[in-house]
């Protein structure tokens, strides 16, 4: 071997060293980097005609378990749609009321019960009229509350898929050019290991709402496809689309029109029923919040608005009230009638001649809503017949209740019963689920990078530059040999 020969060697040998040793630095300072995979050097010995010439760089390559990181990216997008529904039940039990929560339903039921019961006993006494007066005003506020909070959520569900699917066509498009640079890159023997890394983290911004399977193709070439089998990124990345609105009422739905759905590439995806489309993420969770959670809790207070106002118009209740006249609670002012239920709970309203506010007086909550002229002031008879009314046991046929008979204050105690079972329900699954999530999450990052193994790595490499240069300091010192000798 020649001098020149070991130099050439010796100086690959550093080049090599170098490039490892830049490689290991950057594993160890994205140790905590999510979507970074470890990277290794690939060497190869370099040949020129039939003798060996030192070392060559092959290239660069990223490690990562795809089998495992899909794994966790189906359980993050379950995650997410789980939170979705948890977080939407705790709402709702929140805006019903739990029983120690001040001004909740149950307590404005029974208040209004009771200034009932204090008015009867005491029908003369104007001040106990009035106080009974605002209890049923207080009551039907706290169902309008309840209506408006749930159509709320709606609307904010709907804001928020439109937000979404922007974020998803961004990082699809996104994710179509890198793929274009990767393979490029590929091609032309570039590294690409950046490129897939920003790539990793563009997909983690889709996975939370949309589970996702992925392949690779000998090129380079990302493609995505949704757990359904819709494309996202297939030679061009796909387009979703949403249109959302600015206000929701409680009988908008997408059946009939009002509210948008889910399109891909212009085609109408079905985001409900038994398979829907791009189901198992929080995209599709916020569509049932939107589409289903939220009504089927709207028509549980539908129906208890339902029951309130047909204990007080009950035939023979209040023979004051003309035929199609509401009684006590009203439909925005209205006769309520079964036909027009969805939505009552947000159109609840006393009766404007039991209000003082709006021309009315208190006594006719004692001598009959639709009275001409104040009765005699001791007379408690209709009084007693409302405080009857809403302890009465009448069967509920609405709303998805059974049709068992309760009471005023027994029904509004069901709905809120049940909402809070949805709850720990949706909160027991959230919490599965999330176990199962950190479970892959913390498998996923201890096949991620080892700084041990890295330090380890980062020896074997200064010891691999020491040697090389030791070497290069030999053929150095053979060379000043030689030019003494030749003096």
């Amino acid at each position: 071997m020649s001098i020149s020969s070991a130099l050439s060697n010796a100086l690959s040998g550093l080049s090599a060293s170098s490039r490892a040793a830049d490689i290991i630095s950057s594993n160890i300072a994205n140790a905590m980097t999510d979507g970074y995979g470890t990277r290794r050097l690939d060497t190869a010995s370099r040949v020129i005609g039939n003798a060996g010439a030192g070392v060559s760089v092959v290239g660069v390559t990223r490690y990562s378990d795809e089998a495992l990181i899909g794994q966790r990216r189906v359980a993050e997008a379950d995650l997410g749609a789980s939170r979705a529904r948890a977080d939407f039940m705790a709402q709702l039990e929140g805006l019903i009321g739990a029983p120690d929560a001040v001004g909740n339903l149950s307590a404005r039921v029974a208040d209004f019960e009771g200034k009932l019961i204090t008015a009867a006993n005491a029908p003369w006494n104007e001040s106990h009229l009035s106080s009974a007066v605002l209890a049923a005003q207080s009551m039907a506020t706290g169902i309008n509350d309840v209506s408006n909070g749930i159509q709320e959520q709606r609307l904010q569900a709907d804001g928020q898929i439109a937000i979404t699917v922007d974020r998803i066509n961004g990082a699809l498009e996104s994710l179509a050019d890198l793929n274009t640079r990767i393979v490029a890159a590929q091609a032309g023997g570039g590294e690409a290991a950046s490129l897939l890394d920003a790539q990793a983290q563009l997909v983690e911004q889709i996975v939370p709402f949309i589970p996702l399977q992925s392949r690779r193709d000998e090129a380079g070439a990302l493609y995505l496809y949704s757990d359904d089998g819709e494309a996202l990124l297939d030679v061009r990345p796909a387009t979703l689309g949403f249109t959302p609105v600015a206000a929701i009422a409680a009988d908008m739905t997408l059946a009939n029109g009002d509210l948008s759905g889910l399109t891909l590439n212009g085609r109408s995806l079905s985001m409900d029923g038994a398979y829907p489309a791009l189901g198992g993420g929080e995209l599709q969770a916020m569509f049932q919040l939107r589409d289903q959670w939220a009504p089927e809790a709207q028509a549980r207070l539908d129906a208890v608005a339902r029951d309130l106002v047909e204990r007080f118009d009950a035939p023979g209740l209040d023979g004051t009230i003309a035929t199609g006249s509401p009684g006590l609670f009203t439909d925005a002012g209205n006769l309520a009638i079964p036909a027009n239920e969805i939505g009552l709970a947000g159109r609840l309203r006393i009766n404007v001649a039991v209000d003082p506010d709006q021309g009315g007086a208190v006594w006719r909550l004692r001598d009959g809503i639709g009275a001409t002229a104040e009765g005699p002031t001791g007379n408690a008879t209709f009084l007693t017949a409302q405080v009857d009314a809403l302890a009465a046991l009448r069967p509920t046929v609405s709303g998805g209740f059974s049709g068992a008979a309760r009471s005023a204050a027994g029904l509004i105690s069901e709905n809120l019963s049940a909402a809070g079972l949805r709850r720990s329900a949706a909160e027991s699954e959230l919490a599965q689920i999330a176990a199962r999530h950190s479970a892959l999450e913390s498998a996923e990052r201890a096949g991620g990078v080892d700084s041990d193994d890295e330090l380890q790595r980062l020896l074997m490499v200064e010891q691999m530059f020491a040697a090389n240069a030791r070497v290069i300091t030999a053929a150095e010192e053979m060379m000043d040999e030689l030019m003494r000798i030749a003096r």
